[in-house]
């Protein structure tokens, strides 16, 4: 499958028995973005919840991926098998989908792809929505198969400080980046990675749907002209999944996503902070 659908690609194919449609809106988001159509959904879709049950409860940053065991019995607790076509889609536009659709990369589920433009794109053309409720599916047969290149521990980015062998792209505003404007966290310091570039996700979007894949490959060339790898990164490892989804439209460089991304930096290794740089 293609990593994103259009919108009126999903109109024609709903009735595919194997489609799984997976709505990702958050019940609120750090980037202050307002949420469309509260409490709907595309006729069918099954409500996955990112930040109570597809985040590991013992992890010390939020957001973090859940271990591989957990995220296979909440995919089959919706019903999700090893045949299903996923599609994803959340209510902000493209914000949190990208988040599920690597994750499902990184437990091995390569036919999974993001709606663009979301549910708010689904609204402009009048196609049909209904409310949300609460469901029971038949236990889907999903089973993991995690893969080791789509996530970066701070073991890694320490290590790329010395080897400078990868791009870390951080996909927060500018002014967090510079240690400009604050952290929407509460006690949480601004500033960047030493060496990494700033690439705010509202630079990969236009109208809430991504740019065309020429802008993207433009931009990303700017930014790797030597097509090292890259590690994409954020305020906690959700908006990083824009950037780097966006990249998968743009280039074949090596790709993969600090989870911990700057909270976790910030509060372990503030000495290496760097502000206006």
């Amino acid at each position: 499958m293609v990593p994103v659908v259009s919108v009126q690609w999903l109109r024609e194919n709903l009735t595919d028995q194997e489609l799984i449609i997976l709505d990702a809106s958050p019940a609120s988001n750090k980037s202050s973005l307002p949420s469309h159509f509260p409490g709907m959904r595309i006729p069918g879709a099954r409500y996955f919840d990112l930040k109570h049950k597809f985040s590991d409860p013992n992890a010390e940053m939020p957001n973090t991926l859940p271990q591989p065991e957990a995220f296979q019995g909440e995919c089959q607790a919706l019903g999700i098998n090893q045949s299903s076509k996923i599609i994803v889609y959340d209510n902000l536009g493209i914000y949190s989908s990208p988040r599920v659709w690597w994750m499902f990369k990184a437990m091995g589920h390569d036919r999974v792809s993001v709606l663009n433009g979301g549910l708010v794109e689904w609204g402009k053309h009048d196609y049909p929505m209904e409310e949300r409720t609460e469901a029971s599916y038949e236990r889907g047969d999903f089973v993991v198969k995690p893969g080791s290149t789509f996530k970066k521990e701070m073991e890694d980015i320490l290590q790329n400080l010395e080897t400078k062998t990868s791009v870390v792209l951080d996909a927060r505003s500018k002014g967090r980046f510079d240690g400009t404007a604050p952290e929407p966290r509460e006690g949480l310091s601004s500033g960047h990675i030493p060496h990494s570039k700033s690439l705010p996700f509202s630079q990969v979007l236009e109208e809430g749907k991504f740019k065309s894949t020429n802008d993207l490959k433009e931009l990303f060339e700017v930014l790797n002209p030597e097509e090292k790898p890259l590690i994409f990164s954020c305020g906690s490892g959700l908006t990083a999944c824009i950037t780097y989804l966006a990249a998968e439209l743009a280039t074949d460089a090596p790709k993969s996503v600090y989870d911990g991304s700057w909270t976790e930096w910030a509060q372990k290794q503030a000495g290496l902070i760097e502000k206006n740089a």
